[in-house]
């Protein structure tokens, strides 16, 4: 049995459980991955600051996002494709966050419609909006996300066009899964999957399915999301968002900190410094680095959280040193999606728990909402 004691066990989990090209979703980004690297790089390159001789016998997590407790600064990201990675994978996603006391985002790509979530979860979620060409669907997905009581939008900001991933092409990715003889012979060794994925409710776009046309073709993803998304979108398309949903607005994205001055002017509530998990831009800097400067521009006027590259418990602690109110998880929450269902969701956020927890008894540090940039090395 392997014994898991940190994200990459899961991750290495999940490559043997699930078929390569849903892997290699998660896993891999855009042209290069020079961007994806580096974002893991730089958050790895930032030094703590070790402390010793303070009373740290009683330590606290706990914080808010949105203005909403959580039990530690931490959300699991929206994610395409995720009932893919095991049947039913946004239900049971949802249901560890919300055991954890951390909020749950639904992709608009979820395999689960919002609906199949909303009908399984005890509480509200929160759900993310691609914007599509037929602007009237879009507003229909934020009714209905207005009906499942979501407690927060998420507008993505970074993909009206995609950035090119070449292990996706290769390995041929659409949704359904393509039969190919390469695929089928992948599959075949790994029938544990292939049996949770079919038993699960859907196995094609539900928040699409009978909505958008192609919605369930056999196209590889990015030729759809080429011919569904996009590319006219601008700062005016946030405006109309922000009309038709009255509740919390997330904006997904952001790296610049001119994009982060607008953003913050825009009614949003929060913004995500994000490269889209170096799945987008290659070449674009990486989060942390962009962090402190969007932190800097937005001052009080909007909450930051922090995405990309977040697979352990001191990357959290790094982001809220560098002024992140939160982070988001995405990668991570699906190698232990794909690992072990809903008990690798909540084995995962556990690891990342106790990282940041110890981490922030060895720097000294008592509560959570305290971090700043005391905690890092000279």
């Amino acid at each position: 049995m392997t014994v898991i004691t940190n994200i990459q066990d899961l991750r290495a989990i999940a490559k043997r459980r699930v078929p390569r090209a849903i892997f290699d979703y998660a896993d891999r980004g855009s042209y290069d991955e020079a961007t994806i690297r580096a974002n893991r790089a730089d958050l790895a390159a930032i030094p703590l600051r070790q402390r010793v001789m303070i009373d740290v016998s009683e330590r606290s997590l706990a914080t808010t996002m949105l203005g909403e407790p959580v039990t530690l600064p931490l959300a699991i990201a929206p994610t395409g494709l995720t009932g893919l990675f095991h049947g039913d994978g946004e239900i049971h996603g949802c249901r560890a966050a919300q055991a954890a006391g951390i909020p749950f985002a639904l992709s608009t790509m979820s395999i689960c419609s919002i609906e199949d979530v909303a009908g399984a979860a005890e509480k509200p979620f929160w759900f993310q909006l691609y914007v599509m060409r037929d602007r009237a669907f879009s507003a229909s997905l934020i009714e209905r996300a207005k009906a499942a009581k979501c407690s927060a939008l998420i507008l993505t900001l970074d993909l009206q066009i995609q950035g090119q991933r070449h292990r996706d092409i290769k390995n041929g990715l659409a949704v359904p899964p393509k039969l190919t003889l390469a695929n089928a012979l992948d599959i075949a060794t790994k029938p544990s999957w292939a049996l949770k994925v079919l038993m699960g409710k859907r196995h094609s776009f539900g928040n699409l399915q009978d909505r958008v046309p192609g919605a369930d073709s056999l196209t590889t993803l990015s030729q759809w999301i080429a011919g569904q998304f996009d590319p006219s979108l601008s700062w005016k398309d946030v405006e109309w968002v922000r009309s038709l949903w009255p509740g919390k607005l997330i904006l997904k994205g952001v790296l610049d900190v001119e994009d982060a001055k607008i953003a913050a002017t825009s009614g949003a509530d929060a913004i995500v410094v994000s490269n889209h998990g170096g799945r987008q831009l290659d070449g674009a800097r990486s989060t942390i680095s962009a962090l402190p400067k969007v932190v800097e521009a937005v001052g009080d006027k909007t909450e930051v959280l922090f995405d990309s590259g977040v697979q352990s418990g001191q990357d959290i602690l790094k982001a809220l040193a560098h002024g992140a109110k939160g982070c988001l998880m995405g990668k991570a929450f699906l190698y232990g999606l794909a690992a072990g269902g809903q008990a690798g969701v909540t084995k995962a956020i556990e690891i990342m728990a106790k990282e940041l927890d110890v981490s922030m008894a060895l720097t000294g540090t008592k509560d959570v909402r305290t971090v700043d940039k005391s905690v890092l090395g000279g």
